[in-house]
């Protein structure tokens, strides 16, 4: 098989078509109750804005607020979760999520060995990240890292890092359809994982010599005979700086910037370096936009690495390069509007906390999360759910897991069905449709709209159902709910009602309606007059936890009842 076509095998499903997204017009002629829902509550937010900002929330602190702030900050919130965090204070909880400590993971392993594929160079098993580059396999590579990826959202620590990761990987992105290697893309996830709450220009810096991006934006073919100003644009216009200004940089600024840039290079070992020989070693002088800024050229071995501080230093003095990666941060973790008040109240400020700090992104994060704003009750419940959250989410609330090393094809499979569903819903970690990132955390005014349309809300709902019904099948391992350790997990799952206030909670998130109630209860008493019924049937299984029969007849109420809840329109929203 050629190199295209084992491209075209792995990847047929990366890329949906354009005219696969139906915009806001034509969603609003579906109007599915989710979508009325998000409607009412931008028109309460448009009547009466909201007006508070970053002075420390000081309101109730209960499992409400805990849920609304894991769910922002975690992928899934497990009653688990709820039940450390809620034994501690705001303050703590929000330190904890802050937690900088980190221990690399276990890299990937080769895990698509099989009787169709060989790796050559890496035995089954073993890591294939220092391999060398083989056209043949790098697909699979590509793909093994992809699902190491997904699972490490799926296990990830009670603490924002993953969650972080996937902002950084929006706002920085590197398309792994777009650089054919699998050893390049993993030092890419490394650079995003280790700086993730460290300081953005460090990120910045890091992500504009990382080998990866150099392939991609064409970094390593930059050189002072053929400047190429790709990387020079969008380290300006999409990473730092923005260009929804009156006034912003210029086409002899990105110029400037290309020229500044040249010289850097991935060598045979997939390591960066500086070849002073392909530099452009001329003053750079930029725009009044930069305050005439004049970067002296420099020469030698150490020339390139000088000019890329002080050509990062020129961005990040820019007032607007804090702005711009607040509103950003704000977009990902609160609402998608920042109208007038906002800014002034919200943006602003944590640009400045953002400025005095030197870019570190912790103090911003925690300023955000600590903020009346942030748990004001038009923030809550106020965004769809993006497809990773979604589908993650699902997995981490409900105990879905993947048998690991104890069998790794079946692991492969399984995280290689899990990103092609998020691919048919329009959102396969590591591939946004194009350097912006994914649009629905930018493109005004449809913003997170853009990922209901007539096959993507389905997809949804089947995903869920099948895992509930049938589960995920490799040749040895079923990966799907256990519904019965989710509810002994609970507080009272003996109680109907405090069952379903409980599922409820976790699962929604926003108060549910007594006819919803009532109707979930009927659901899980099959219709009994008594709410009886079901605390015998549960407490049968407790006494009896083997029986065929009754653990069969609980699981299948739970079952059907999980099922109905999730197919709500409180379910899709966060």
């Amino acid at each position: 098989m050629s190199h295209k076509d084992r491209r075209s095998f792995l990847m047929p499903h990366r890329r949906p078509k354009q005219d696969q997204i139906r915009l806001t017009g034509q969603l609003a002629a579906e109007q599915p109750a989710m979508l009325q829902r998000v409607a009412a509550l931008e028109a309460a937010r448009a009547a009466a804005p909201p007006n508070s900002g970053l002075t420390p929330y000081s309101g109730p602190w209960t499992r409400t607020e805990t849920i609304h702030l894991l769910r922002r900050c975690l992928f899934g919130a497990t009653a688990a979760d709820v039940h450390y965090f809620s034994a501690l204070t705001l303050d703590q909880a929000v330190d904890q999520l802050l937690d900088t400590t980190y221990t690399a993971p276990a890299p990937p392993v080769n895990d698509y060995n099989s009787a169709d594929v060989n790796d050559p160079d890496i035995p089954f098993g073993d890591t294939w990240v220092d391999a060398f580059y083989n056209i043949d396999v790098e697909g699979y590579r590509i793909e093994s890292l992809r699902g190491w990826w997904l699972r490490r959202m799926m296990t990830s620590e009670r603490n924002i890092r993953e969650k972080m990761v996937l902002f950084w990987h929006n706002h920085i992105p590197v398309l792994f359809a777009e650089v054919f290697s699998g050893v390049l893309l993993y030092r890419y996830q490394n650079t995003l994982r280790e700086n993730a709450l460290g300081n953005f220009k460090d990120l910045a810096r890091a992500i504009t010599i990382d080998p990866a991006m150099l392939f991609f934006l064409n970094g390593n073919a930059n050189s002072v005979f053929a400047p190429d100003e790709n990387y020079a644009r969008e380290i300006q216009e999409l990473f730092v700086i923005g260009k929804d200004l009156p006034q912003h940089y210029t086409e002899d600024d990105v110029k400037a910037a290309a020229r500044l840039l040249t010289g850097w290079r991935i060598g045979t070992d997939f390591n960066t370096y500086f070849d002073p020989n392909q530099h452009d070693k001329q003053d750079k002088q930029f725009s009044s936009f930069y305050g005439n800024r004049l970067i002296k050229g420099k020469a030698g071995v150490a020339g390139g690495a000088t000019e890329l501080d002080e050509f990062l230093d020129m961005l990040f003095d820019h007032p607007e390069a804090a702005r711009f990666v607040c509103r950003k941060l704000y977009r990902f973790f609160v609402y998608h509007n920042i109208d007038a008040q906002t800014e002034q109240n919200v943006i602003e400020p944590l640009a400045q906390i953002f400025r005095d700090n030197n870019y570190d992104i912790v103090p911003v994060l925690s300023a955000l999360l600590k903020s009346e704003h942030f748990f004001d009750q038009l923030n809550r419940g106020a965004v769809i759910k993006s497809p990773i959250d979604e589908v993650v989410g699902f997995y981490r609330q409900m105990g879905v897991t993947f048998p690991g090393s104890a069998d790794l094809t079946d692991t492969f499979y399984l995280s290689y069905v899990s990103n092609f569903v998020l691919a048919e819903m329009l959102q396969t970690p590591g591939d946004p449709p194009n350097v912006a990132g994914w649009q629905a955390y930018y493109q005004q005014p449809v913003y997170d709209k853009l990922w209901i349309n007539s096959s993507t809300l389905p997809r949804r709902g089947q995903i869920n159902e099948y895992l509930l019904f049938v589960g995920l099948f490799g040749a040895n391992n079923v990966a799907k709910p256990d519904v019965l350790a989710f509810t002994e997990s609970l507080n009272n799952p003996g109680d109907p009602d405090l069952l379903l206030a409980e599922v409820h909670e976790l699962l929604l998130g926003l108060p549910v309606a007594s006819s919803v109630i009532n109707y979930h209860k009927a659901v899980l008493l099959s219709n009994l007059p008594s709410a009886y019924y079901w605390t015998l049937a549960w407490e049968a299984y407790l006494a009896n936890p083997t029986d065929p029969i009754i653990r069969g007849e609980v699981e299948n109420r739970l079952k059907i009842l999980y099922h109905v809840i999730i197919q709500t329109e409180e379910y899709q929203l966060a």
